[in-house]
């Protein structure tokens, strides 16, 4: 079987139809088919954009048809915890309902409707989808392939690398392993800067952390690593990283992410990563990119298909 990988879709399924059918995918029945290959969904089909429900209506048609294999992203998770009662605090909820999170979630609670049957549908649906997929050929997901992070949500996934009813608590939890985990698999790997030093984000909020380009190898310092915004970038110190705090990457075959918001002419990350997220839902030269894989084991930059924000 050959995959069309498609990167995070934020609500834009007017672009997501023009990239199916760029890639000789047609809607028959309802239903968005190839003949000879099936797509594969990296998460964050929510949380901005125009196009919410009809994007995740069209993934979730082909995954339920059997079109379509999806990971979940983080969106998909804090849609998930925003909507879960605390069984600990009776009347408050998994994310919190603070000012900041409803703001980035309020797009998507007004499109589906906060409460409504359809807004039950969809939440029970980013259930089903698995944290990661290592199939024989290739893996999948979201944000970091952690072999330490992995391992540790296994106890909290069953044999589909769904998560557990009971383990939507425990990845909620600050502090708890599987909240680690689940936050460096859908959101990235964070590592504190060493010392004192910190930088301010564009909200002006004190950092000590940096989100990490994980990918990278060899000897490097924070500032190499660092995945901050442009200006902040000098705050950074040019100091040298421990080799143990990247997982690194086995390259045994290839590895497929979204949620990095990068930019410029899709390409791989090396040789066996890819990330799939080239900001559709961010400024108008954004793009809905995918990687058609046919087999290969060293990935190429030829097989990057995109379409630009429409």
């Amino acid at each position: 079987m050959m995959y069309d990988l498609i990167g995070d879709i934020h609500g834009h399924a007017t672009e997501l139809k023009a990239l199916l059918t760029k890639m000789d995918y047609r809607e028959i029945d309802g239903v968005w088919k190839h003949p000879e290959r099936r797509v594969i969904f990296l998460g964050d089909f929510v949380d901005r954009g125009p196009e919410q429900v009809e994007t995740v209506t069209i993934a979730r048609g082909m995954v339920d048809n059997g079109q379509a294999l999806a990971v979940m992203g983080n969106h998909e998770f804090n849609a998930v915890a925003w909507a879960m009662e605390d069984p600990q605090s009776p009347g408050e909820y998994l994310r919190p309902h603070t000012d900041k999170n409803l703001d980035q979630h309020q797009a998507f609670l007004e499109q589906v409707g906060e409460g409504s049957e359809l807004h039950h549908r969809m939440v029970e649906w980013f259930k089903t989808l698995p944290v990661y997929l290592d199939l024989p050929e290739f893996r999948v997901v979201h944000a970091c392939w952690h072999p330490q992070h992995l391992a540790a949500i296994g106890k909290y996934t069953d044999s589909e690398n769904r998560l557990l009813p009971e383990a939507w608590e425990q990845t909620s939890r600050e502090g708890s392993d599987a909240y680690e985990a689940i936050e460096t698999l859908l959101k990235g790997l964070e590592i504190p800067l060493p010392r004192d030093h910190h930088f301010f984000d564009k909200n002006n909020h004190k950092r000590s952390n940096i989100r990490t380009k994980w990918w990278q190898q060899g000897e490097l310092t924070y500032r190499d690593l660092a995945m901050v915004p442009g200006d902040a970038i000098d705050q950074i110190p040019h100091l040298p990283v421990v080799s143990h705090v990247l997982p690194g990457y086995d390259g045994e075959k290839p590895v497929f992410v979204g949620h990095y918001w990068m930019k410029g002419e899709p390409a791989p990350l090396n040789e066996h990563i890819a990330c799939l997220d080239y900001s559709i839902a961010g400024d108008s030269d954004g793009k809905l990119c995918a990687y058609r894989w046919d087999g290969e084991r060293e990935l190429a930059k030829e097989a990057f298909c995109y379409v630009s924000r429409l």
